[in-house]
């Protein structure tokens, strides 16, 4: 795994420091330590402290509107950092149910259960077999990953969107790519983020889809997220996916690509499959 630092970073999780979060007995996400004191302040007795979990009870019909006061609290507070005023679910993550709903900086802190979905471009040779990848460098101005390398479309999925659907919506935000090009993204793997970062715990499942595109074709960022896109051989963007210029989500996917069209030499592609193979999400529906 040291190969791969995003590999490394992609589970690199002090579950000590965190207690268990539930919701009217459901097992969602975790909390901080450190935190404990600023949640035993509130005042409603709706969360239930003690040494082994944070608990959460609350009529299943307004539970969105009390998780708005607490996280609007919170971030009173300072502890809920990069509002972005994104509307995500809240899940289950053993049964994929949806709950409820928060905002999207919210579940950093919560510790909740995230979706993403990433697209890998590629152009491809008269066989199919990919020749080159397009890389994309985040906007300066970016709150998370500021300059760094990134796939060519990627976002996270906001309440009421598939994964798909929001593939389809980021690749005109961030690419310029008409919806009907996007619906041909076929769908990989589902990878599994569990990482502690400075906002809280990054729990993410990562939905990467494989995106073809027609040699002469250029991407154009609209949202003014993307400072611009390369189309590099094949060996240069394995490189910077195996270095730590890309941010950990898109390494994660452009390593799962590599590996599932056969594009890492055998004995490299023996100890990746070994290490993705711990990120795959089993049984996660496309």
């Amino acid at each position: 795994m040291s190969d791969w630092p995003a590999l490394r970073a992609a589970a690199a999780h002090d579950a000590t420091a965190r207690l268990p979060f539930s919701v009217n007995g459901t097992l969602v996400g975790s909390v901080a330590r450190m935190h404990l004191s600023a949640l035993r302040a509130w005042p409603h007795g709706l969360l239930h402290i003690d040494d082994t979990q944070v608990a959460l009870r609350v009529e299943a019909g307004e539970l969105s509107s009390v998780l708005a006061q607490l996280n609007a609290a919170l971030r009173q507070q300072g502890l809920i950092r990069a509002w972005r005023d994104e509307v995500f679910a809240l899940f289950d993550p053993a049964s994929g149910a949806r709950l409820a709903t928060m905002e999207r900086a919210a579940a950093r802190f919560w510790g909740t259960l995230t979706l993403g979905a990433h697209a890998t471009g590629y152009v491809a040779d008269l066989r199919g077999t990919p020749t080159h990848l397009w890389i994309a460098q985040r906007s300066m101005t970016k709150a998370t990953d500021p300059g760094k390398h990134d796939n060519l479309v990627g976002g996270g999925v906001p309440d009421g969107q598939s994964p798909r659907q929001a593939l389809v919506r980021e690749g005109w935000e961030e690419a310029g790519l008409p919806p009907e090009l996007m619906q041909g993204a076929r769908a990989g793997s589902v990878l599994c983020l569990q990482r502690d970062i400075r906002e809280g715990l990054q729990h993410e499942w990562l939905y990467a889809f494989d995106l073809q595109l027609p040699a002469g074709l250029s991407p154009q960022n609209q949202d003014g997220e993307v400072a611009g896109f390369e189309c590099l051989p094949l060996d240069e963007a394995l490189h910077i996916a195996a270095g730590d210029t890309m941010t950990v989500d898109a390494a994660l996917v452009t390593l799962d690509f590599a590996l599932r069209h056969a594009l890492i030499p055998t004995p490299r592609r023996q100890r990746l499959e070994a290490a993705l193979s711990e990120r795959r999400v089993a049984g996660a529906v496309q």
